[in-house]
């Protein structure tokens, strides 16, 4: 069990550190000036022979503890490491300008005191003399990158054209800080034509949208297809017979708990039930009072008269006499029976 860690360890170390050395490998000399008379000045105003560094990849990637060396002495493979470190000039850390971003660059001081600041170089870098200068990884072994200078007049830089071709610059062309020979009426074909030659650069990128492109869709409907199969289970566990009693359960807990919040605002007087109950049958009351009212009766007896005839002398008297007919002026008064309405 111990050696499968130990040998998972040593592979993890192992990639680890050639991921870090794929990095360095994209840091690389991009100009150089030896001879500075007119060209820019260090923040202290003086002006210093410098090397601008290129960080060709999009990944950011930081310098710190890597060497520049003018010596050629250090190509020598049995040299021993301490060695060649006595003959190189170490990158301080402790300054953030030294995590150079992708396509950026940033430039080093040379001839010039340390304690000046992060990027200024104890590195000697003779004035219109070839020149070899070399760039090395942390671990002062591996080259990284190097460059053979020839002779430069002032303010002349030595720059790189592409992956290896070199050419010096005149004074008035020289970028540091940016781009080498950028033209304002360069296309962005041509641009990309001198930037990636073989194409290598827009193949990774396209190849890259692609595969990106794929893991969203890929990512989308794999999210998408877990939310429907946990509504299908939710559907199925809702309406499963077992779940009802817990809904019931549930539901008078509820209620329970209302009644009880009603009794400690209200008063135990109320015994749990709401005001709002009250209220709601006194309304009702009167609704229906309302609605279902009937005539108001008086009390008054109301009587009409009624004629009945059985007190008429006159029909009692026929029989001994002709009949009179009285008239409306001597018609004798019949009494009447009053009628009970």
């Amino acid at each position: 069990m111990n050696k499968v860690r130990i040998l998972l360890i040593g592979l993890l170390l192992e990639g680890t550190s050639t991921v870090m050395a794929q990095g360095a490998k994209n840091i690389r000399i991009n100009e150089v000036l030896t001879n500075n008379t007119a060209s820019i000045q260090d923040e202290y105003g003086n002006r210093e022979a410098w090397i601008e560094m290129e960080n060709n990849s999009f990944t950011t990637y930081n310098i710190r503890g890597m060497y520049f060396t003018t010596d050629r002495s250090v190509l020598d493979p049995n040299m021993s490491v301490p060695e060649r470190i006595k003959r190189m000039s170490v990158i301080p850390s402790g300054d953030v300008r030294t995590q150079i971003g992708g396509r950026q660059h940033l430039i080093f001081y040379c001839n010039s005191n340390p304690s000046q600041g992060k990027l200024h170089l104890s590195l000697q870098v003779p004035v219109s003399e070839p020149l070899w200068i070399g760039f090395y990884n942390g671990n002062a072994t591996e080259l990284i990158d190097s460059v053979s200078i020839p002779a430069l007049a002032a303010n002349q830089s030595y720059a790189r054209q592409n992956a290896k071709a070199w050419a010096v610059k005149s004074a008035e062309n020289v970028t540091p800080g940016i781009e080498n020979f950028i033209k304002t009426d360069e296309t962005k074909d041509a641009k990309l034509k001198r930037e990636d030659p073989h194409g290598f650069g827009i193949t990774l990128l396209a190849m890259g949208i692609v595969f990106f492109c794929l893991a969203v869709l890929f990512l989308f409907f794999w999210l998408f297809g877990l939310i429907m199969r946990h509504m299908e289970t939710a559907k199925k566990v809702a309406n499963a017979q077992p779940i009802k009693p817990i809904t019931k359960t549930v539901e008078k807990t509820i209620e329970v708990g209302h009644k009880t919040n009603v009794i400690l605002q209200e008063g135990l007087k109320t015994k749990g039930i709401d005001r709002e109950v009250y209220i709601a049958v006194i309304s009702m009351a009167l609704k229906q009072y309302q609605d279902d009212v009937h005539d108001v009766e008086s009390g008054i007896i109301t009587i009409k008269s009624h004629q009945t005839g059985w007190s008429d002398e006159g029909n009692q008297m026929t029989h001994f006499s002709k009949p009179v007919i009285p008239s409306s002026h001597n018609a004798p008064k019949i009494p009447t029976t009053p009628e009970i309405r």
